[in-house]
């Protein structure tokens, strides 16, 4: 699958939502890990502002990558971000999105520094 790496340097990024375990099965509540590692994975939704305009992006990250403390509006670096295509079909119906991992989310409040390159 096409990976597609992600300039974080222009852009103003924080949290929009405190990270929460990735959840693969609903109904069981079965949560993520990493296939290589084992390690639980998280999501962490941030907005991520650039050129005008601004998303809120849902970012997926191993627990062990996650810094700092990320409360709502804390400013953050994400490591090694990178895009991800993905398409799929379900009873018939065709889907599809960006989704978005990075190795790292690291809280910058302590340092007072600008976002850093993925």
């Amino acid at each position: 699958m096409r990976q597609i790496p992600v300039d974080t340097n222009a852009a103003a990024v924080m949290i929009a939502q405190p990270p929460q375990p990735k959840v693969t099965n609903r109904q069981t509540g079965e949560v993520a890990t990493d296939r290589e590692t084992g390690a639980t994975l998280m999501t962490v939704d941030v907005m991520f502002a650039a050129n005008g305009s601004a998303d809120v992006l849902t970012v997926t990250v191993p627990e062990p990558g996650i810094s700092g403390e990320l409360v709502m509006g804390t400013p953050v670096a994400l490591t090694q971000l990178i895009a991800r295509p993905w398409e799929n079909e379900f009873n018939g119906q065709k889907r599809h999105g960006i989704s978005f991992r990075a190795v790292a989310v690291t809280s910058l409040a302590d340092t007072g520094a600008k976002s850093k390159a993925a």
